[in-house]
């Protein structure tokens, strides 16, 4: 039996309570509300349905009797744009990163340690470093103060943003070595290493500066080995090895930043955005298909419902131009 939802709370708990001028009515067992059949489903219970419960337009259509076309259309016509949000009095550290569908856009994200709610949200083409110079001033021009920047590994933003305190992510790192010296590398020079990598998080500045000094004079005959070509010149032997040492001394100075005593309850990692990210792919998961201007429509509606800014608009509602009248 198909049951009919209530169209205020979305509970499938609903029982026929009579009809009214030969139209059946419903009554909802959850919330109270009685309804008829076909109500009229509104603008914002639609994108509750469709964003936070995940049903997909098929779905809905078929709860609220009407024809996939109708639910679409009606879609269209919502409109749900990011609005910075006002942030004075805000302080904290904020976690920068972004994110990608396809080759030629994706989202740039702020996130606040503390709250994990959004305080930048950008739709880019590329990921510039000016992008995220503009993310910061944005910020701090709604009044929130920047404690320190947590990153994950474009160092021209590091070099960019030095007026701020800024961390590397731990994760990152690791991942970076992992692609240079795979997970099961063959000699001991990058067994060693990647050992070192992963101990990362539990090691100070100190023990770990030592311990990669140590490694590079243990291994310095392997790290400097030669070979020759056919044509008789040579070349590193290990490259792959030289280009994870590289990756290490490039951001050793922003791995240990969140253990500064003007730092303290800064993390180590953007565990927390990577979070945001793979929770707005399993929601659009639920909606395949979707082309370009609706996705970024679904993913505007999914930032804003984090941050509790939610707001729905008409587009077919709006006031007519003068152009118009």
């Amino acid at each position: 039996m198909n049951k009919k939802k209530c169209p205020r709370c979305g509970s499938p708990i609903t029982k026929r309570n009579g009809t009214r001028n030969g139209v059946q009515l419903y009554k909802c067992q959850a919330c109270g509300r009685q309804f008829r059949a076909g109500e009229k489903l509104s603008d914002e219970h639609l994108w509750y349905l469709y964003q936070e419960r995940k049903q997909t337009i098929a779905e809905i259509a078929q709860d609220y009797d009407v024809s996939v076309s109708t639910i679409k259309r009606q879609l269209r016509h919502i409109c749900v744009e990011w609005e910075q949000p006002d942030l004075h009095g805000m302080s904290g550290y904020v976690h920068l990163d972004a994110t990608y569908w396809g080759h030629n856009w994706g989202v740039l994200l702020a996130l606040d340690e503390a709250t994990t709610k959004p305080l930048y949200v950008a739709f880019i083409k590329s990921e510039r470093t000016e992008d995220y110079c503009l993310a910061v001033r944005k910020i701090e021009g709604n009044g929130y103060h920047i404690r320190g920047v947590i990153l994950d590994g474009k160092i021209s933003v590091f070099h960019s943003l030095s007026q701020y305190p800024r961390q590397m992510c731990h994760f990152h790192m690791k991942q970076l070595i992992i692609r240079k010296l795979t997970k099961h590398p063959k000699i001991k020079a990058s067994m060693a290493l990647l050992l070192l990598i992963n101990d990362l998080p539990k090691l100070t500045q100190e023990q770990f500066r030592k311990a990669y000094e140590d490694l590079q004079i243990e291994y310095a005959d392997t790290i400097k080995r030669r070979s020759s070509a056919k044509d008789g010149s040579t070349h590193y032997t290990h490259r792959k090895l030289r280009g994870a040492l590289k990756s290490i001394n490039t951001f050793l100075p922003y791995l240990f930043t969140y253990q500064r005593h003007d730092c303290v309850g800064m993390p180590n990692t953007n565990n927390k955005i990577e979070g945001v990210f793979t929770d707005l792919s399993k929601n659009l998961n639920n909606h395949s298909g979707l082309i370009e201007e609706n996705r970024k429509r679904f993913i505007s509606g999914f930032f804003l419902a984090l941050e509790g800014n939610l707001h729905i608009k008409n587009s077919s509602k709006r006031e007519p131009t003068a152009a118009e009248h």
